[in-house]
């Protein structure tokens, strides 16, 4: 398969005013999912909101076989939620810890989600283990499978592509392990869905947390949990579950649903949950592994061109990098370089030492700007953005 680069701008409306290299922040939506969530928003203003849901019910339920094939799963298996930090929580809080209990991760993991470690260490005397780091980047694969089999954690969490560097952790290696022990085993895949194929039992996943607004070119708003048949089996459910996910039966006693609904909470925006539908539909008539080397082609251009420049550092390291480039530019704070490039219609992002307190750390950096191609941008604006870039390096503050 080819892609169309020409025709997929032209359904892009986005592109026509901005130079877009914020795809791990917020991708550009296309012009089906753009009109699907329109169209329900206009249902609801003329029936009313409970009533659009309704009338669309079949259209909603078909959203979680797409999302379901877009991870080569079940539709059981799909939890639709607001966010990615909401699937993560849910999927955490139904872990049964006890005090003394380990929780073992990496140093890559997402700062919400190591902010949570910790707070499962205050209030629950969880310890936290973070496997240490590999020659080549990333964590070393091998010392946490170690760990899993000398700590026998109750759960192992890693976060499959980070935040701020373009790593791809070898989560593979660390789920084989997990499914081996029968260790739970929850994986963070917000920035890799929709930037690559993402398959949750290939992985060896139990749960895997990810939404529909970066790589995956949804609305922000909505994400999804994928949950194993092995969870649902042993009867796990989120701490706090409410009406959408479990039944009360009697005074004293309720019933979790059967399937991974019971992940989830009443309350939906329903126009963005149809346009997670459109986006996961929309990925997979592309092409995953088309998307994915694009989206890492353009990426290791960028690197290459950033790396050419006096005065700019490319922070990426590890053996499989992807679609974030993550660079420290000198004299240049990543929130105000991210403000001069918007000047020119350059859309990026920045991290702060706060976003990744270890890795920033050991690369000795305390900010950093952040680009994300996809595969609907062009060389020509790679090469713009490497220029602007360049400029700025000669440019005093």
């Amino acid at each position: 398969m080819s892609l169309d680069i020409h025709a997929l701008r032209e359904e892009t409306p986005g592109v026509r005013e901005r130079t877009h290299l914020n795809n791990a922040g917020a991708g550009l939506m296309p012009d089906p999912v753009i009109r699907a969530i329109r169209d329900h928003l206009d249902l609801e203003a003329r029936v009313g909101g409970y009533e659009a849901a309704d009338i669309r019910r079949e259209a909603i339920q078909g959203v979680y076989r797409d999302v379901a094939d877009l991870l080569s799963a079940e539709p059981h298996q799909i939890a639709v939620v607001e966010h990615a930090t909401a699937a993560f929580v849910a999927a955490l809080s139904a872990v049964p810890f006890r005090p003394g209990d380990v929780l073992l991760t990496t140093r890559h993991d997402y700062v919400s989600n190591q902010i949570q470690y910790l707070s499962l260490a205050d209030r629950m005397g969880v310890e936290v283990v973070r496997a240490p780091d590999g020659p080549a980047g990333g964590v070393d694969a091998s010392a946490m499978c170690d760990l899993i089999h000398r700590r026998r954690p109750r759960l192992v969490a890693m976060t499959h592509v980070p935040t701020n560097s373009g790593l791809v952790q070898d989560v593979v290696t660390v789920g084989k392990e997990c499914r081996e022990s029968g260790t739970l085993f929850l994986v963070d895949a917000c920035q890799s869905v929709g930037q690559m194929p993402v398959d949750p039992v290939a992985l060896g996943a139990d749960f895997l947390s990810a939404t529909a607004r970066k790589f995956l070119r949804g609305p922000r708003g909505a994400g999804f949990l994928w949950v194993s048949d092995h969870v649902l089996d042993r009867g796990l459910e989120p701490l706090f579950p409410d009406l959408r996910g479990a039944d009360w039966i009697d005074a004293d006693l309720r019933q979790p649903a059967p399937d991974a609904t019971r992940f989830e909470t009443w309350e939906f925006s329903y126009g963005l949950v149809l346009g997670l539908g459109v986006a996961a539909r929309y990925a997979l008539g592309l092409g995953l592994e088309v998307v994915r080397d694009r989206a890492f082609r353009l990426a290791g251009r960028l690197r290459t061109g950033l790396d050419q420049i006096p005065g700019v550092r490319v922070l990426d390291w590890g053996s499989e990098l992807c679609a974030i480039v993550t660079a420290e530019v000198e004299g240049w704070t990543g929130p105000r370089l991210v403000r001069s490039l918007r000047e020119e219609g350059i859309n990026t992002s920045s991290l702060g030492r706060e976003a990744a307190v270890l890795d920033f750390e050991d690369k000795g950096v305390t900010s950093a700007l952040r680009l994300s191609p996809h595969y609907y941008n062009t060389e020509d604006e790679i090469e713009k953005v490497v220029d602007a870039v360049r400029r700025r390096t000669g440019r005093s503050r």
